[in-house]
């Protein structure tokens, strides 16, 4: 049974999160979730993205919701929140349907 105390553990998304890099960001998020029970994935090193890491954060979110396992999301980057814009989400969008999100790492 987890420790509800645990801390959460930190995970930096590389700067390339676009469909040519998501295979491996979707293996180290893989990894960093099966090991931990809560989860905290920093943004701020994203350069790159494009739906399909805006879909991958949704999934991991909504795995983590259905199994009661908190997904944080901080530090969003001006790159990663212009994509969100570019997709239609905003990202007050993305912690009001899913994700529990610091803003600026607070």
């Amino acid at each position: 049974m987890p420790n509800p105390i645990e801390p959460k553990w930190s995970l930096r998304l590389p700067a390339d999160c676009s469909i040519g890099a998501i295979r491996s960001v979707y293996d180290v998020i893989r990894d960093a979730f099966a090991r931990q029970h809560s989860l905290e994935i920093d943004c701020s090193s994203v350069a790159k993205a494009d739906v399909t890491s805006i879909q991958l954060l949704l999934s991991t979110a909504k795995t983590g919701q259905a199994q009661g396992r908190p997904v944080v999301l901080t530090a969003l980057s001006q790159d990663f929140r212009r994509t969100l814009r570019r997709a239609g989400f905003s990202s007050e969008a993305m912690s009001d349907n899913l994700l529990n999100k610091k803003k600026d790492g607070v």
